[in-house]
């Protein structure tokens, strides 16, 4: 099993920064892959980013692509979402993934572990 807690969403203004933190435990961190996903209201989950076990790889979506980065220290057990240049269409809960996968997948239900969420609210 493979814990997964997040931190970091808060309130934020178009423009503005801000980094989520997703802490693991339960497992080796540097065996699996960590994902990122967002769900507005009303909306299906969606892919946001990913990144390989070893920090080599990563996968964004077009969405977030030269905006976002998704970063990971595994001696601390922390993958890291740093979102810059927010717009209000990135308001959504972030959640935080976890799968042992042999590439990195963009299909939300191909990860089995997820952390609870954190808001992240953007306005103009």
């Amino acid at each position: 099993q493979v814990q997964l807690v997040e931190s970091g969403g808060g309130l934020a203004q178009l423009g503005d920064s801000l980094r989520l933190s997703c802490v693991a435990s339960g497992r080796t961190f540097s065996n699996y892959n960590m994902g990122w996903f967002r769900q507005a209201p009303g909306k299906e989950r969606e892919f946001v980013a990913a990144m390989s076990g070893t920090g080599v790889s990563t996968r964004y979506s077009d969405s977030v692509e030269g905006r976002f980065t998704i970063s990971r220290d595994n001696a601390k057990n922390t993958a890291y979402l740093q979102m810059n240049s927010l717009k209000p269409e990135d308001t959504a809960v972030y959640y935080c993934a976890a799968g042992f996968h042999l590439v990195l997948l963009t299909t939300a239900d191909r990860y089995p572990f997820w952390g609870q969420g954190t808001q992240v609210t953007v306005s103009s």
